[in-house]
């Protein structure tokens, strides 16, 4: 494990999108990564988080697969036909993962696949890998592995 994931109070800087259409899990969410140093911005549904995605500048997301409007699968589809949306990490969950969604997610170039419900340690080191991968490590030199992406609960 890295220095990241060895001290949970470390502090990050970053704009994280938590799209979910449960207001619980959305503030959950964000409860844990705000103590993190991050600013949190949510969306209940599909096209919510398309547009903030696109408007905002997101660094990473963490996306639910089931929205309204349309799915969390089709945000990252459609965010990564466009060049400069395609880099920014997206953490996926769903609570019915199957092994054709995964395959899907997958090829659509997702960052973590994650199964709910999610441990809070791992939705946390999944995020702060994220963004070491966006803003480079601490030392200014850029330690992402495109082979990280693993099945964690």
């Amino acid at each position: 494990p890295g220095e990241l994931e060895d001290n949970p109070m470390i502090r990050a800087t970053g704009k994280i999108l938590v799209a979910d259409d449960d207001q619980e899990i959305r503030l959950g969410v964000s409860e844990l990564l705000m103590p993190l140093g991050l600013e949190v911005v949510m969306a209940s549904t599909g096209p919510e988080a398309l547009e903030i995605a696109r408007a905002r500048l997101v660094d990473a997301m963490v996306l639910d697969c089931h929205m309204p409007g349309c799915s969390g699968l089709d945000v990252l589809i459609s965010l990564s036909s466009r060049s400069n949306e395609a880099s920014i990490p997206c953490i996926f969950c769903t609570g019915r993962p199957s092994k054709y969604l995964e395959a899907a997610v997958r090829n659509a170039g997702v960052w973590a696949f994650l199964h709910k419900p999610i441990r809070p340690d791992v939705l946390r080191s999944e995020v702060l890998r994220a963004l070491e991968h966006v803003h480079g490590t601490r030392d200014g030199s850029d330690r992402s592995d495109p082979d990280h992406r693993a099945d964690r609960n």
